[in-house]
């Protein structure tokens, strides 16, 4: 029998909203992709640097309407992005808000059939095969009664963002990453032929000129997620230090899964979250592959 999809709450994200004529050009001159160039309708992973390249946050960009763009990105961050990139509307036609709408999650075979014909909601199809729908408050339950799929709790869609690969950036660590590392690259999280955006030379210097020291990587853990943040540790090593948990989620079968950004000359290493003696953490597949380091003969930054 087909296990039936998976409807989650969604508490790991915030909405804000992008509204005006000049819209698709001021996103476009933030953020990591070629929001000019997005289809209506369409969604992307993208990101908001640093002038010195590091994330500030990742967001899930859904250009709703022509005019009318829909950015999901960690809570925790959402009202300080808000606020942070008014700061740079200037003259444009372009009101930066936030909503307070539901967002449910739903995943697994037979997800869209599951939301075929759903009214008074928004379904958003996320490019990695998975659904958010986005309802007012006042209609959230009904929405929720409609959709035919087996409730799970919220920790569920953190589980599979994490099996998808995606970094989501949070507070514990902001300006910690350069897209590349966290494979921004690799989930279509930047575009490398499109202009000025902040920390675009350095992003742009990473990839045609310098060697990626680190990457991230999905991984197991026997016990309770480790928190954003935790250091990755490999005894033995110089430093031990050797990266950064991005995302945890508890695993349906067990333990945690997690994402974390680990140095490449460490993964032949024992590695523990937190210290020397905890979690011993386990390599699994990520949906994607990761490229192999660059030859030596690549500048280092």
């Amino acid at each position: 029998m087909t296990p039936a999809p998976t409807l989650s709450p969604i508490g790991s994200l915030a909405l804000l909203t992008f509204d005006g004529p000049d819209a698709a050009a001021f996103l476009h001159g933030q953020l990591s992709t070629d929001v000019t160039g997005m289809p209506g309708g369409s969604a992307a992973w993208t990101s908001y640097n640093s002038p010195k390249g590091r994330m500030l946050a990742t967001l899930l960009l859904w250009r709703r309407a022509p005019e009318s763009f829909v950015g999901l990105v960690a809570r925790d961050l959402a009202q300080a992005l808000r606020k942070r990139l008014a700061m740079f509307v200037l003259r444009s036609k372009v009101t930066v808000g936030e909503t307070s709408d539901v967002l449910l999650g739903v995943a697994g075979p037979g997800a869209g059939e599951a939301l075929r014909g759903l009214a008074d909601a928004d379904v958003l199809a996320l490019p990695d095969g998975r659904y958010i729908v986005r309802a007012a408050q006042e209609r959230a339950d009904a929405v929720r009664a409609r959709i035919a799929a087996r409730e799970v709790a919220a920790e569920h869609w953190d589980w599979l963002g994490v099996r998808a690969g995606v970094a989501l950036v949070t507070l514990a660590t902001q300006d910690r990453f350069v897209p590349q590392t966290a494979n921004l690259d690799l989930v279509g999280g930047i575009n490398f032929r499109k202009g000025c955006y902040p920390g675009q030379e350095i992003v742009a210097r990473m990839q045609y000129l310098g060697r990626l020291k680190e990457r991230m990587f999905a991984f197991h853990v026997d016990g309770a997620p480790p928190a954003p943040g935790t250091p990755i540790v490999a005894p033995g090593m110089e430093p031990a230090n050797a990266g950064t948990v991005v995302n945890a989620a508890p695993a349906p079968g067990g333990g945690s899964d997690l994402l974390a950004v680990v140095r490449l000359d460490a993964l032949d290493h024992a590695l523990h979250a937190g210290a020397a003696d905890g979690p011993l953490l386990s390599k699994l597949e990520l949906p994607y592959a990761v490229p192999p380091p660059a030859g030596a003969d690549r500048v280092k930054l």
